[in-house]
């Protein structure tokens, strides 16, 4: 034990050392508490120092102020950055709370659902904003001391005794009794639920969206679920969408845009125009024997190709409906099938077994399955898309001069110098109902709505009747509107996608072209354009979207149209 002590001793010298270090320092703190207890009798330096002080607190009232309204501008121009805002507390209260330091790192993102938060704290606040929200009861200005004083007999009058609960109730207290009346008034009053101020947004039905898109107007995406206006304020899209809205009678809004064949012009009239099913190709065809295709984009319009027909001058060109195939006709014997896959053209004909000098006038059916051509002496030539081969003949009474498929393609109807119109089954290859056209004498043009409930019927007189295809079956002849608008032949006819618009036109007349709205049965009064530029019209069409609209004349040019109801060619 002493070996040990001996070596952890401190030498005599060093200790002498420190004791004078201690008593050193020990004199000097004496003289500066000394210095100090002088400076501070002085009454000069106790001033200053008063002063010193006063600005120093000013300073930190101003740094204190300063602070205040930055967070105020931040809070105003960014939101609550540090609290949720809480209505009704004063500014001073705000500024007065305690900030976790750690906030100013970390955030909520609010575009995101405001239900979710990312951190425990946003949590806590979001919670604490919901119970905030929930609507506090209200109470009544006055309470009537003698209601709970006063029992009522319900069972004793007859009125009364709906408010029972139980069969055996009898007596009950005033307070029960006026509220078990204010809820039989609500019961039998129901209130308007748009008069209701905390009302929350209600989820509709279906049957109440299919009511919102016939009045015109569907809810955009995302707005389904609004709960007030800072939510409506929150984003930047569009609350009410077109779609599938009714078009308005009157006038039509529209723009004439860059001529469809603008890049090479025909040498001759356009006999036909049609849009395929992607609504981004065009075709033409007219009597300078050149079937031309155009990509349609309004602006530029880019020509693709064009087919030389060395020997028929096209009277007719049409799309298959699946898009796969042109058929091409004239003043021949024969027509010619274009393969649009192969890039192929193919002559085929006569048909075997007949000796028609024109298959001009054709059409084809909505399945692709079947081409009707006329014929002479009121035949009807039904030949195969796949063999192209004649399977079967229909005979009118009369002759035959126009033909128009049903929307499924298993029906018929033509029409012709009889004044009939004839429905036929094609199933059958038998005719199963034949009535008269009002007023019609030589009927020479047809069309029936993408739908297959309307049908339209020209004569050549200029007269076009309309008629409910059901009850035209069932035996009602009277149309459901005659429009007498255009004063020669009717040549062409046809339905928009949505059968809003129908368009019948004479190559006979300039600028005989009519635009009529279908569900009030009027003509569009700003159409034709009045500069005359339509020429003589002799065919048209509409994009499948309803969006454009193209009509060839005879001077060789084929005019486009936007229409601006409808957002898709």
């Amino acid at each position: 034990m002493m070996s040990l002590i001996s070596q952890n001793a401190i030498p005599e010298g060093r200790v002498k050392k420190i004791k004078r270090k201690d008593n050193d320092e020990r004199l000097i703190l004496e003289d500066k508490e000394e210095v100090e207890d002088k400076t501070e009798s002085d009454p000069d330096t106790l001033i200053n120092k008063k002063r010193k002080k006063g600005r120093k607190e000013e300073n930190k009232q101003l740094e204190i102020d300063q602070e205040r309204e930055m967070k105020k501008l931040e809070n105003f121009l960014f939101g609550s950055l540090y609290s949720p805002i809480e209505f009704g507390k004063d500014d001073e209260e705000e500024v007065g709370e305690v900030i976790d330091k750690s906030s100013v790192f970390y955030f909520t993102d609010r575009s995101a659902n405001s239900e979710l938060s990312v951190y425990e704290g946003d949590a806590e606040l979001a919670a604490q904003s919901d119970e905030e929200e929930e609507p506090k009861q209200r109470k009544p200005v006055w309470v009537d001391e003698e209601e709970d004083k006063t029992s009522i007999n319900i069972a004793k009058v007859n009125r009364l005794r709906k408010l029972r609960k139980e069969e055996d109730e009898c007596v009950i207290s005033g307070s029960m009794y006026v509220s078990r009346l204010r809820a039989q008034h609500a019961k039998m009053n129901p209130g308007t639920e748009w008069a209701q101020l905390d009302s929350q947004v209600r989820n509709y039905s279906s049957g109440d969206e299919d009511s919102n898109e016939e009045d015109g107007a569907v809810a955009a995406y995302g707005h389904k679920e609004v709960e007030g206006v800072d939510d409506i304020l929150r984003t930047n899209e569009d609350l009410v969408l077109k779609g599938n809205t009714k078009l308005f009678p009157g006038l039509l809004e529209y723009s004439r845009l860059v001529d469809a064949n603008a890049q090479e012009l025909s040498n001759g009239p356009i006999n036909s125009v049609q849009f395929h099913r992607n609504a981004q190709l065009l075709l033409t065809g007219g009597l300078d024997r050149k079937l031309r295709f155009f990509q349609i984009d309004g602006k530029r319009n880019t020509k693709i190709q064009s087919i030389f027909i060395d020997d028929c001058p096209i009277r007719k060109a049409s799309f298959f409906p699946d898009g796969s195939q042109v058929i091409i006709a004239g003043r021949r014997k024969f027509f010619y099938s274009f393969d649009l896959v192969k890039a192929k053209v193919d002559k085929i004909g006569p048909l075997t077994g007949r000796e028609e000098k024109s298959l001009e006038v054709f059409e084809v059916s909505p399945d692709s399955s079947t081409i009707a051509f006329i014929g002479n002496e009121g035949y009807i030539l039904l030949v195969s898309s796949k063999t192209k081969e004649l399977i079967g003949t229909l005979k009118m009474n009369g002759t035959a001069r126009s033909l128009a498929f049903t929307n499924d393609g298993q029906q018929l109807l033509s029409s012709g110098g009889d004044g009939q119109v004839y429905h036929w089954d094609l199933r059958t290859r038998g005719c199963f109902h034949k009535g008269i056209d009002e007023g019609c004498i030589n009927g020479t043009s047809l069309c029936t709505s993408p739908s297959g409930s309307l049908f339209a019927a020209g004569s050549d007189s200029g007269i076009v009747n309309i008629y409910n295809r059901e009850e035209f079956l069932g035996g009602k002849r009277k149309p459901l509107k005659t429009i007498e608008n255009l004063t020669t032949k009717v040549d062409f006819m046809r339905f928009n996608n949505d059968a809003q618009i129908l368009a019948i036109g004479s190559s006979m007349k300039k600028s005989s072209l009519k635009l009529i709205h279908i569900p009030s049965f009027t003509v569009f009064s700003n159409w034709p354009p009045p500069n005359r530029t339509l020429h003589y019209p002799r065919c048209l069409d509409f994009s499948p979207g309803g969006g454009f609209m193209a009509t060839g004349n005879a001077a060789g040019k084929v005019l486009l149209y936007k229409l601006h109801h409808y957002q898709h060619a």
